[in-house]
């Protein structure tokens, strides 16, 4: 069935000629015997036919492509992929990323990987995905190894539901190393800093990459983390230890120079990261623009927006902007009062902020729905 699977994916006459001509022609025999490696012209013009390479990419792959006597086990490994459904620039990918598949057996070295993906319980489509965005799969000698990795994956992510989405949509997870990183990771984050497994799991099936980090640099978090005065056992410790780990020390000091120019103190910075560390993942452009918006158009202080800093979390266009217009047109009716507090009118979700807000005077003022 493999067999022909493959023939069926056969290369052009045309490539097959300049296949047979070459290595009828283009090969010599040294003093010792062996058959000498074919021309790497010959192998350019091999990948630019059968795969679609550019000129360029293709001479930069032929230099560790492996050193080939025939293109028959090339041929077959190309014609084994576009049987599993995997051509085109997905296929370039793969040799590109592994150009010493053409050297491989189909029957003993790839079919079993694709076999093993399919056992795991993965369907075509899944398996066409990760293997276009993990090469490393069907590169690895060791179906095992494979086998434990995606296990740990799974028992780290909590489902293999959630393990596919990640695998979908990420490139990395395969080419990490479980016992120099993730685990060293999860011992760290347990024993010296306290935190239970469980928790870090809540955080990893959100941001599996945070433990994939390099060791050093989860210790480096720890210390900036420690420095913002956050206690270890606090529920709050990991979820900033989530959050710096993308946000650089350099964009941490920009958001501060923004809040500083607004009359926020250090410590009033410090006080809402503990309580609100998302915002810190805003670029340093939309934060200035949003707290511009809140003190010069909303009219809130400052101190006021340190208090109530969940406001910075929410979108300027899709939220802050329409219910500002909202309130304006409330305020305009005589129908906004003092009791009314800024930070339940911008946080409140969007079926009970209608029902507050807008459904009441759906007949006096049709139009605040023109804003929602």
């Amino acid at each position: 069935m493999l067999r022909s699977l493959v023939r069926c994916h056969a290369l052009p006459p045309s490539t097959q000629l300049r296949r047979v001509l070459f290595f009828s022609t283009g090969t010599s025999v040294s003093s010792s015997g062996v058959t000498a490696s074919p021309d790497p012209h010959f192998i350019v013009e091999y990948l630019m036919n059968t795969c679609g390479f550019s000129a360029d990419d293709a001479s930069k792959v032929s230099k560790f492509c492996p050193r080939i006597k025939s293109t028959e086990k090339a041929d077959a490994v190309l014609g084994f992929f576009r049987s599993q459904g995997l051509d085109g620039a997905n296929l370039r990918r793969i040799i590109a990323c592994k150009p010493g598949l053409l050297g491989w057996d189909v029957e003993t070295n790839l079919a079993p990987k694709f076999k093993l993906l399919r056992e795991m319980g993965l369907s075509e489509s899944d398996i066409i995905v990760i293997v276009w965005r993990h090469p490393t799969v069907i590169g690895s000698s060791n179906e095992n190894a494979l086998l434990r990795r995606f296990k740990v994956w799974e028992s780290l992510l909590g489902s293999k539901e959630i393990l596919l989405k990640h695998l979908r949509r990420s490139g990395w997870f395969f080419s990490c190393s479980i016992e120099n990183v993730v685990r060293p990771n999860m011992n760290f984050l347990r024993d010296e800093c306290g935190i239970p497994e469980d928790r870090v799991s809540l955080v990893i099936k959100g941001e599996p990459s945070f433990i994939a980090q390099n060791p050093d640099a989860l210790r480096a978090l720890v210390d900036r983390t420690d420095g913002l005065g956050v206690p270890r056992e606090s529920m709050m410790f990991l979820w900033i230890l989530d959050v710096l780990h993308k946000v650089s020390r350099e964009k941490f000091e920009a958001h501060v120079k923004i809040m500083n120019s607004f009359g926020w103190s250090n410590l009033d910075f410090v006080t809402v990261v503990k309580k609100h560390p998302t915002f810190l993942r805003l670029s340093t452009k939309v934060l200035q623009r949003k707290m511009e918006f809140l003190v010069k158009d909303v009219g809130m202080a400052p101190l006021d927006i340190a208090k109530m800093a969940v406001v910075l979390r929410l979108s300027l266009e899709k939220r802050l902007i329409p219910r500002f217009h909202v309130m304006e047109i409330l305020k305009s009716e005589g129908l906004w009062t003092s009791q009314m507090m800024l930070s339940t009118f911008f946080s409140s979700p969007g079926p009970k902020f209608l029902q507050k807000y807008v459904l009441p005077y759906k007949d006096k003022l049709p139009k605040l729905h023109d804003f929602l």
